[in-house]
């Protein structure tokens, strides 16, 4: 019982390269797979705290693993979206996470070098939370393109300024919660 919460953890990792390949395969059975698989490593991040905290199982590793599985799951979304449609998510907006993420990581190297550490702040959780969201509603956008029913209002949402305009919010409240890690590193 003790492994379940990362192992919810590295079942996140695991899930995105299938994800990424079902994405590059433009068909609606793959499209389908990548959302209901996006959606299961979305749920698994809060599923893994949760299932620690209820089996009073918080370790180390877990605390270590769950926000490098975030990073992988999520990234990992946003550059094959980045591949395959740059005019809705472009590069620089993805490098800007990266960066991001990346800073970040290296702010909390550091504090634990000091022996301290940068605990994941909850303006962090909402960042994450909107940048799963932004992913969840492109894949089902996708997926919607694929049904006649819905292909038009789908092409409408990946064509105009919506999707972009989503992601825009998402890169602003990224880069802000970057500033938020460096103004509590910066105390410590």
């Amino acid at each position: 019982m003790r492994f379940i919460p990362n192992a919810i953890t590295v079942f996140r990792i695991l899930v995105t390269p299938v994800l990424i390949f079902c994405l590059f395969q433009k068909t609606l059975s793959y499209a389908s797979l990548a959302f209901v698989l996006f959606i299961l490593g979305a749920v698994s991040d809060f599923a893994d705290g949760y299932v620690a905290r209820a089996l009073k199982n918080q370790s180390r590793l877990g605390r270590h693993l769950d926000p490098i599985a975030d990073k992988i799951f999520v990234l990992g979304g946003f550059v094959a979206l980045a591949w395959l449609h740059p005019q809705q998510v472009p590069w620089w907006a993805v490098g800007l996470i990266v960066i991001r993420d990346a800073l970040v990581t290296g702010l909390r190297m550091a504090a634990e070098s000091a022996g301290g550490s940068l605990p994941t702040i909850r303006f962090a959780k909402a960042k994450t939370a909107l940048q799963m969201t932004y992913l969840g509603l492109f894949l089902l956008t996708l997926t919607l393109q694929y049904l006649p029913e819905t292909q038009a209002l789908a092409e409408a949402f990946l064509q105009g300024n919506l999707m972009y305009g989503f992601m825009i919010m998402v890169v602003v409240v990224t880069c802000l919660s970057a500033l938020s890690y460096i103004r509590i590193y910066l105390k410590t």
